[in-house]
């Protein structure tokens, strides 16, 4: 017998809402039967999330919906917050137009989504890409969303152009002595900005060589 797969999407656009659904529909999972609940509002969503037999197992959530004050829920990130109390194993998926990094950064803070999709990033195959590899238990963001955190890396940390061409290049495995070849400084500024990248993001770690720092900066999402 297929196992039930509750999917709520909460979009205040009923075409968007439908299409989302009409997308997922036409796939076959197998082993699984896809069960589709639709809330236009964030009254709708929280009667269906607060509702034991309609809790979903996955949940798109738009940003901007017409809020429930009764509930002090005013936008899908609370909704979100609101599932990671009721379902904390739900998979959430925030769907939103904007993609500023200090946005991206607290939807992670407070709810520690699956994916997060820029609007302008996807399109019908990109939005089935998207729920299969997250479907596999992977996370994903979208295009925009991952060079806004990036950026916001590169800026925190204060690298700039050079500091990220050296560190591609130590990624591609050219040696450091052979980097003037290709990044327009002498040996000798660019051994000071690697010491100076290493200090920033390992943090003094001792012994740290070239491959650790490549290391910690892609799982920082810079290369």
């Amino acid at each position: 017998m297929d196992k039930t797969l509750k999917i709520l999407i909460v979009d205040d656009h009923p075409m968007t809402v439908n299409g989302y659904i009409n997308v997922l529909s036409e796939e076959s999972f197998e082993g699984y039967d896809l069960q589709f609940n639709k809330a236009l509002s964030c009254e709708e969503a929280y009667n269906i999330i607060t509702n034991p037999v309609t809790t979903p197992d996955i949940a798109y959530l738009d940003l901007s919906l017409p809020p429930y004050p009764d509930q002090k829920i005013f936008s899908g990130l609370d909704l979100g917050m609101l599932l990671r109390k009721t379902s904390p194993s739900c998979t959430i998926i925030f769907l939103t137009m904007h993609s500023e990094a200090s946005l991206i950064e607290r939807l992670i803070e407070a709810t520690d989504p699956q994916g997060i999709l820029c609007k302008s990033d996807i399109d019908i195959d990109e939005f089935l890409k998207a729920f299969k590899i997250i479907f596999s238990g992977k996370m994903h963001y979208s295009h925009k969303i991952l060079k806004s955190l990036k950026d916001r890396t590169l800026d925190n940390y204060k690298l700039d152009n050079y500091d990220r061409q050296i560190l591609m290049r130590l990624h591609e495995g050219i040696p450091t002595q052979n980097i003037p070849n290709y990044v327009p400084l002498s040996i000798n500024a660019i051994e000071k900005r690697i010491a100076h990248i290493k200090t920033l993001i390992l943090d003094g770690k001792k012994n740290a060589d070239d491959n650790d720092l490549i290391e910690a900066v892609k799982k920082m999402g810079i290369l």
